[in-house]
């Protein structure tokens, strides 16, 4: 039988490929044993993935990887394989969901070199979690807050707007770039009235806050978080407390800004004074708004996209990262 032999070069060896005509297998010979190791140990999960996601049967012999399916299927598969092997070689530190989303990118452009797909930590938390962005609109919104002084992110639920912000914020504030965190968002009541809440002001809208105190403690230690709450160096608030306001050196987040009113935009967006920056995130498909309120986050959207320093970024349901279900969910809202 005739073997059309393909080296594909690396740092520290090669990638051989042996494509036989007749059943369509590839065998990859791994000179590297550290790197074969990750390919082989079943715990590691990478074989099972690469099998699902390019639609190909593997098995272990030596140090080669036997790859069997369609010729386009194996040739793709190998491919991303020489990607891993440059990730691996440069110690990255590589998740499950990393892996999961890579694979997608070279199925659907095989010619790209996925390992440039993966994204630098924006923060390590105490936990010792890389926070990343995880698609390119993540990672579009994530250089935006980084160079941009007012950023506008929408986008379905699940697409990381708050989180990412919230992780831009940290980050920032620990290099000491701002002095404060300003965490706000629109008390709106989404189907019960406030009235009805047990407790004073400060109890009736601090459920409305809660999402924004579970990132922030998972971002930070909670005791440290707590104390830069009592000082104010963190303020979390409605957004009806920042009127009258000038904010400055501060890193503002206002989330849920579909709910905000377009004078309640207005109202936010003059507020940012020297040194600060502002991040509004919304989602406007979800507004609790009254019918006859419009969203201050659809227009200013429109007519702020255009000018020097704003940057708005639109998110759709590839960049969901919730359970796999809720993209479904958000495409089937979307057709009916």
């Amino acid at each position: 039988m005739r073997r059309d032999d393909k080296r594909l070069k690396t740092e520290r060896g090669s990638l051989a490929l042996t494509k036989h005509e007749k059943n369509d297998t590839e065998k990859i010979e791994l000179e590297d044993i550290e790197l074969f190791n990750k390919f082989s140990n079943p715990s590691s999960g990478i074989r099972s993935l690469i099998e699902s996601e390019f639609d190909v049967d593997m098995s272990v012999r030596g140090n080669t990887i036997f790859v069997k399916g369609l010729k386009k299927n194996i040739r793709t598969a190998g491919f991303f394989i020489k990607d891993l092997m440059h990730l691996f070689k440069s110690n990255e530190a590589i998740t499950d969901a990393d892996l999961k989303r890579l694979a997608k990118l070279k199925i659907g452009s095989p010619e790209i070199n996925a390992a440039a797909h993966l994204y630098p930590s924006i923060l390590l938390t105490p936990r010792k979690k890389n926070i990343t962005p995880r698609t390119p609109n993540q990672k579009k919104y994530t250089d935006a807050i980084f160079k941009s002084d007012v950023v506008i992110g929408i986008g379905p639920a699940g697409t990381g707007k708050t989180y990412l912000a919230m992780a831009c914020a940290i980050s920032l504030f620990q290099n000491k770039v701002f002095d404060r965190i300003i965490l706000t968002r629109p008390a709106v009541e989404a189907g019960e009235k406030l009235g009805f809440l047990p407790g004073d002001i400060a109890q009736k809208i601090n459920p409305y806050l809660r999402p924004l105190y579970d990132a922030l403690y998972e971002m930070a230690e909670f005791e440290k978080a707590m104390r830069l709450i009592e000082t104010d160096v963190i303020e979390i608030a409605p957004i009806a407390f920042m009127r009258g306001r000038t904010l400055n050196n501060s890193f503002i987040i206002l989330d849920e800004a579909q709910n905000a009113t377009n004078e309640q935009m207005k109202m936010m967006l003059t507020r940012i004074g020297s040194g600060s920056k502002i991040v509004v995130n919304g989602d406007i498909t979800q507004t609790d708004l009254p019918s006859n309120k419009d969203s201050g986050l659809i227009k200013a959207s429109k007519i702020l996209k255009n000018i020097d320093g704003i940057e708005v970024v639109n998110f759709d349901e590839t960049d969901v990262l919730r359970h796999k279900l809720v993209r479904d969910i958000i495409k089937a809202y979307e057709k009916n």
